[in-house]
Formats: C-alpha cells, sequence, structure tokens
C-alpha cells in the first residue's frame, strides 16, 4: 500500500489497521534536543480516542503510545541531560491495540460480505480484492488517525517553540453553529478544555500521573505493563470521576463533551447530535483550525501553495470539503468586498479582513490561518440501507450492528489540528532554509 506518507522536510509515515496489532506513525525531521514523552503526545490521544462521551464510538482503546525511536536512551555523556532528548533520527510511536475481541470481529466477518454504504469498504475491496484489511476497516477506519494526532503533535511542539499556536474546535455540529469567537478567547477556551479531558482521563491519570509509565522504562518493561493494561480497561475506567457539567463549567470554562468556545452552542450541539442518534442515524458538522504566529512568505508557488498543501486534510477520513478564509462564501463576495485591504501602523502592515485566511498566492501573509473542515455524518448507522454481496452480486440490505460513532466531528478537531501543524512545520523548515540562502547575496 502507497500514499501513506506525506511531507518533504518534515515527514510522516503511517502504518497499521484498526483490528491488526496497532499502528505506527515514523516522524522524520524532528530536530535534536526537544525532550518529548509519552504522557505528552498520549495528551493528545485521548482527545480523539473513542468511548469518551456519548458522542463517540464504544469501543475503549485507550491509544496508550509507546516511543520505540528517536529519543536517547541516556545521557550521550555522563550528566549531559540529555536522556529522552530527540536525537535526529526517525521517531516511532506505536499506539497499539488493546481493545479487540472475538465478539467485535465477528460482527465484522457476519457483515464484510456487504459493503457499508458510504464507507470504503466497497471500493478497497475491488483495489485489494479478498486478502483486503475489513475487520474493523484496517487502515480506513477513523483510528488511523491517531497516528496523524501522535505525529502532529510533535511538530506541533517544535512549532510552539518558534512562536506558532495551532489549535482547532468545533464550528458547527449537527446542524447547530458556533457563533465567531475572537481567536485569543478561542486559544484559551481550547488549552483550558485540554486540561480539563487530562483531568478527567482515567489512563492519564492512572498510567502517567500515577507512573505506571514512565520515560525511564525501557521497551519491554511498557509492554509489559500495556498488557496488564488490556486486562484492566473497565477497571481503570469504572475509576473514572463522573463529569459533573455544571462543575466543570466553574472550573474550567468549558463544555463537558465538545470542544467548542460557547458553551450554550455546545449544548445545543449535543442536543442535537442525540435527536438524530436515536433514530438510527448519525450526524456532521465543521471544524475550524487557526493558526496564529506564522511569519508572512511561507509556503510555495504553484503545485506546493501553503492552502494546497491544507486541502490535502480531504485525505482525513470523513473530511469531504476544505476551505480557507471566506472559502465558499467568496462566490457571494466582490472583489471590493473580497479583497483584504490593508495600511500601516507604527511600521506594520495592518489589514482590514481576512477573507483571504491567511494566504494569497499560497503564501501566508501573516495574518491567523483560518481553514475550515467539513465533516459527513458517520457512515455507519442502524437503519437498514440498500447494498450488494460484494462476491456474489445480489442486492440485499444492511443494519449496521457494529460500534459506531453518533457522529465524528468531535473526535476530527484533534486531528485537522495536528494535521495542520505538520504542514505548517514542514513549510516552516522550507522557509527557513530559503531565508536563510538568500540573506547569503
Amino acid at each position: 500500500m502507497i500514499g501513506c506518507h506525506a511531507g518533504r522536510f518534515f515527514q510522516v509515515t503511517a502504518a497499521g489497521g484498526s483490528y491488526q496489532d496497532g499502528l505506527t506513525a515514523v516522524v522524520q525531521g524532528c530536530p535534536p534536543g526537544m525532550e518529548l514523552t509519552e504522557q505528552e503526545i498520549y495528551g493528545d490521544l485521548l482527545l480523539r480516542k473513542p468511548g469518551a462521551d456519548e458522542l463517540s464510538s464504544p469501543r475503549k482503546e485507550p491509544d496508550l503510545p509507546v516511543i520505540y525511536t528517536g529519543l536517547n536512551a541516556a545521557d550521550t555523556v555522563e550528566n549531559a541531560g540529555n536522556r529522552n532528548h530527540t536525537n535526529g533520527t526517525p521517531i516511532s510511536i506505536l499506539i497499539p491495540n488493546l481493545d479487540r475481541h472475538f465478539i467485535h470481529i465477528k460482527q465484522y466477518q457476519d457483515t464484510n460480505r456487504t459493503p457499508r454504504p458510504g464507507h470504503a469498504s466497497y471500493a478497497s475491496f475491488m483495489k485489494y480484492g479478498a486478502d483486503d484489511d475489513a475487520i474493523g476497516a484496517g487502515m480506513f477506519s477513523g483510528r488511523y488517525t491517531s497516528t496523524i494526532v501522535a505525529a502532529g503533535y510533535v511538530a506541533k511542539k517544535v512549532l510552539k517553540r518558534c512562536g506558532i499556536r495551532v489549535f482547532s474546535y468545533i464550528r458547527e455540529a449537527a446542524g447547530v453553529r458556533c457563533p465567531d469567537v475572537d481567536h485569543e478567547k478561542a486559544f484559551e477556551y481550547t488549552e483550558n478544555y485540554k486540561r480539563m479531558r487530562h483531568d478527567y482521563d482515567p489512563f492519564y491519570q492512572q498510567v502517567y500521573v500515577g507512573k505506571r509509565i514512565t520515560p525511564e522504562m525501557r521497551f519491554l518493561e511498557k509492554t509489559k505493563v500495556l498488557a496488564e493494561i488490556e486486562q484492566q480497561i473497565d477497571a481503570i475506567r469504572d475509576k473514572a470521576v463522573k463529569m459533573n457539567p455544571a462543575e466543570i463549567k466553574g472550573k474550567y470554562g468549558v463544555h463537558h463533551i465538545l470542544c467548542c468556545p460557547d458553551v450554550k452552542a455546545a449544548n445545543e450541539m449535543v442536543d442535537a447530535c442525540n435527536k438524530i442518534t436515536k433514530t438510527g442515524d448519525s450526524s456532521g458538522g465543521i471544524v475550524e483550525v487557526v493558526v496564529l504566529g506564522v511569519p508572512a512568505g511561507i509556503g510555495e508557488p504553484v503545485f506546493n501553495k501553503l492552502d494546497g498543501e491544507l486541502g490535502r486534510m480531504l485525505g482525513i477520513g470523513a473530511v469531504k470539503g476544505v476551505e480557507v478564509g471566506a472559502g465558499f462564501g467568496v462566490k457571494d463576495l466582490t472583489g471590493f468586498q473580497n479583497n483584504d485591504q490593508m495600511h500601516s501602523e507604527n511600521g506594520k502592515v495592518v489589514f482590514d479582513s481576512n477573507n483571504a485566511g491567511g494566504i494569497t498566492g499560497g503564501l501566508s501573509t501573516g495574518q491567523p490561518i483560518v481553514v475550515r473542515l467539513a465533516v459527513k455524518p458517520t457512515p455507519t448507522i442502524d437503519k437498514p440501507q440498500h447494498t450488494i454481496d460484494k462476491y456474489t452480486l445480489e442486492n440485499t440490505n444492511l443494519a449496521a450492528i457494529t460500534r459506531r460513532d453518533p457522529t465524528i466531528v468531535g473526535r476530527i478537531w484533534p486531528v485537522a489540528e495536528n494535521y495542520t501543524a505538520m504542514v505548517i512545520l514542514d513549510n516552516l523548515l522550507a522557509h527557513y532554509g530559503y531565508q536563510m540562502l538568500k540573506s547569503k547575496w
């Protein structure tokens, strides 16, 4: 299988599948000298993992990562203090599948002859044949996005050191739209939301805060703990502190389920999603990603335009549209209305608007980069649908019995956030090199 690799200077390769032994993200292009821990990577993985709330699949994958390569195993010289620092070599992050049980495999076996409408199951069978990894949809499952989140966290940490912030949130779900929110306030909200999720996640607290897995442990020591956790998933989940919406809003100022920077809108989103779910159906929405602190001039012309590279997020499962700035709304504007006029203030260029979403001609303008992703409804639904037997081509009906997400939008935003970080860092590395060469003349 090709097509599982992205990037030029910051490169990411994804491997694995939903019901294989796990998934892997291999990251190249991370500079040496950065401390990196499994706890902080998991801090982002837990934002997209299933089984966290009423709007996600009941699958109970912990998504606990193991950094296998790319870090110094010990201080390079005595008392150097660079143990667990990146060393410039490829970083491999393993994400074992721990919630695999025969009952669920059997459900897929019983329904795999009949492709799920709206899913990749028919097209992947036509491409790969009878050996297509159809248990849990393999690489076409939403589980593969965990590799993007893990790799993207590495990129995001590098960008933060460069003064660039990347964040994302739910802009719309089940037809309910979040009102416009100031970027700084939205960033603060998402940071508080992540802190809340860390505090309430039982695996974060027991495995990392409780030091069952530490950076000092060897790989085999960590896998031994993971084998124990595989047998304790339910027990660990049962120890989770029950979320009280009012207490969470009072302490963190956020919604207890959705990362939407307007709590009233978030409540309405949950109600709208649940109303649709009760009918056996699913719903979609819109995710918005914002990047602050990007210098002007990042990107390339023609085939590697920055907005074109961000458009590659169409490759995220369930994403059916990507727009930058005003996006499709530009069709209703005149040139005068759409143009972002500019003026000078105290020696700095200031734009009067940002319909371009921070990108013109494929290059960043120095304004906030704003990208929105349209997320389709979950294709796995509990309603009878017309389909075929992929071996005999006989017509038949399908009603899903597998574990499913009532809506995917609540799990896509961390994927979009970290994918964007990968794209921005890839282009930032090229930009730094170009500017350095330019300064030599």
